[in-house]
């Protein structure tokens, strides 16, 4: 259970009513209507413990989020109807009809014309109200958002209809997620029929600082609608999003009353206070005849920091893509930098030192603490790790080839990504990639080199981020009496890939710390290059990185997937064509 200690005696103001409902917050495996089937059953039966009298699922909880063209496809339309009723069948014959859920999966509209343009087979993103062992009612997600990560015009239809249902004399009106964040719909049919609660259902993705976004936002609607607002959030991660949880409750003054730990899962049971004001629904259920004993006083879990947010972010992230896809155990390259070290302790961390493999490959430029550093992280982690000198395949290709400048310097790369490649079909890894957002951004990956992999855990995380979660995270084992997982030595030496003699990053790009607000005001904010130059930035550096950034898309598409933590990562947020002749100019024309 999450944030629900018992404690007797709680009382309410005169008029105001104990409604008792159980937040949801599970981590399901988009298409495995099964196994998220077992998870939704086991969900009710914890709230059934606690006499729970509505229990509130995530957005698609059946089917996962998001589906994407699976939501397209109709034989996956009808199993995820089956599998609804099923599931309302099988909450009965576990002795919880009488609960109220509210379970967010995929369904269609029978009478759906196809049209050009319309989503095919008429999909639909919605909520089944379920009691006494089948579904009673559908709500249809009315507001679509068609943005950032987000493509639900191309897959659904938006509904048009209100859902308000009546649940032990209290009134609830129903929503989904992007319903909350646009003006009119549920909202305003709350606050016109009266209604006591507003349940919204979410798939909201992990970015920075949304979590205060999220509560302001539930702050202002509940007192905008008057009613309670209850947010149910997904926990986990799905291909490149990872879903944070951070599920809560207001009451009708926007007052926070209950919030559940983010990356977590878990079922949060919490009195919510209504004030009952006489709405009305078109459905009625009854559950018990008087409010549940003893009270329940409300949890608010402690709010992380931003890194410590981050890292569990992407050790979620990381450790569902492994999980979720069936791998075993993971490989990656350990160079002795900061970037190598970082996704090496991620790894230790969401997987367990056991299921992590590194590889040292030293080249004749690799220097003496590189390679010790790289070894020291294995110590201190316990993980795994061999050394595969590349020296031997580095002059047998060039006593073939004639290669110099940057065709040699890439070669070492290009021989380290095949042969952590080579042994991972041998043994079954997954390849980790360790590049980092700022090295994406200018294109500084080699392609079939260090940007081969299928996972990539430090994709959307800045140099400078990179940096300050070390740096956290050696603090966190500090306090805790534990080893340092990253080598100090590692965290203050200057960035090299040791490509040629005394090789430093800075030789060819602006000192990070400048690179990184470049990059962020660029790509994130989409400023303009004039923009940037009244911001600040010196010319000739804009004109630098800006190049550098548009000319590397095509690098960036050959990218292995990675969790996104910023407000626009590389891959579903920015999507720009390869072959593109546009460059704005930074002065006027």
């Amino acid at each position: 259970m999450l944030g629900c200690d018992q404690f007797g005696g709680s009382r309410y103001p005169h008029g105001v009513t104990r409604f008792r409902v159980a937040l949801a917050q599970i981590n399901p495996v988009v298409g495995n209507m099964g196994a998220n089937a077992d998870l939704i059953l086991t969900s009710v039966a914890d709230a059934a413990d606690l006499d729970a009298q509505l229990v509130v699922f995530p957005e698609l909880a059946l089917n996962g989020y998001p589906i994407e063209d699976l939501a397209l496809r109709p034989s996956f339309q009808e199993q995820s109807r089956i599998a609804m009723a099923g599931l309302a069948t099988r909450i009965k014959e576990a002795g919880h009809g009488d609960l109220v859920c509210l379970i967010g999966y995929l369904d269609y509209l029978d009478q759906h014309q196809e049209n050009l343009g319309s989503p095919r087979g008429g999909a639909v993103n919605a909520v089944a109200v379920v009691h006494s062992g089948a579904v009673q009612a559908r709500y249809v997600k009315h507001h679509l958002p068609n943005y950032g990560v987000f493509d639900e015009a191309r897959y659904f239809i938006p509904g048009t209809e209100p859902l308000i249902i009546n649940v032990d004399g209290v009134t609830v009106c129903i929503a989904v997620c992007e319903d909350l964040w646009q003006n009119g719909g549920p909202v305003e049919w709350a606050r016109e029929s009266r209604a006591d609660v507003l349940a919204v259902l979410n798939a909201s993705p992990y970015e920075r600082n949304k979590d205060d976004v999220r509560l302001d936002l539930c702050s202002r609607r509940a007192k905008e609608s008057g009613a309670a607002l209850i947010y149910v959030n997904l926990v986990g991660g799905q291909d490149e999003l990872v879903f944070d949880g951070d599920s809560l409750v207001v009451d009708s003054a926007g007052a926070l009353v209950a919030r559940a730990p983010q990356f977590e899962s878990g079922v949060m049971v919490v009195d919510v206070p209504v004030l009952q004001r006489g709405g009305v629904g078109s459905l009625e259920f009854q559950t018990r005849e008087c409010a549940p004993e003893p009270a329940l006083v409300p949890g608010v879990a402690v709010q992380l920091s931003d890194e410590a947010e981050v890292y569990g972010a992407l050790t979620v992230g990381l450790r569902d893509y492994v999980e979720k896809n069936g791998f075993s155990s993971v490989i990656l390259g350990l160079s002795g930098g900061i970037d190598s070290a970082l996704v090496a302790a991620i790894a230790v961390d969401a997987l367990g030192a056991d299921r992590v493999f590194g590889v040292s490959m030293p080249s004749r430029y690799s220097s003496e603490h590189s390679i010790a550093d790289a070894h020291d992280i294995a110590q201190r982690t316990g993980l795994n790790i061999r050394d595969l000198p590349i020296a031997p395949m580095f002059d047998a290709y060039l006593s073939s080839m004639d290669l110099h400048g940057l065709a040699e310097e890439n070669l070492q790369a290009r021989i380290r990504g095949t042969s952590l490649m080579a042994i991972s079909n041998q043994e079954g890894h997954l390849v980790l990639a360790t590049g980092n957002k700022s090295e994406l951004a200018v294109g500084y990956s080699t392609i079939y080199g260090d940007a081969v992999g299928g996972f990539a855990p430090i994709k959307d995380v800045p140099k400078t981020l990179v940096w300050a979660l070390s740096q956290w995270r050696n603090a966190v084992a500090l306090a805790e009496g534990a080893t340092p997982p990253i080598p100090p030595n590692s965290i203050s030496k200057p960035p090299s890939a040791e490509l040629r003699p005394d090789q430093m990053d800075s030789d060819s790009l602006p000192d990070y710390a400048l690179l990184d607000e470049l990059i962020e005001s660029y790509v994130d904010r989409d400023l303009s290059p004039r923009e940037l130059v009244a911001a600040g930035f010196e010319t000739s550096i804009v004109e630098r990185v800006i190049t550098l950034i548009d000319r590397a898309e095509y690098k960036r598409r050959q990218y292995p997937p990675g969790t996104k933590i910023s407000l626009k990562a590389f891959g579903r947020d920015r999507r720009l064509p390869i072959t593109n002749g546009w460059r704005e100019p930074i002065q006027p024309q």
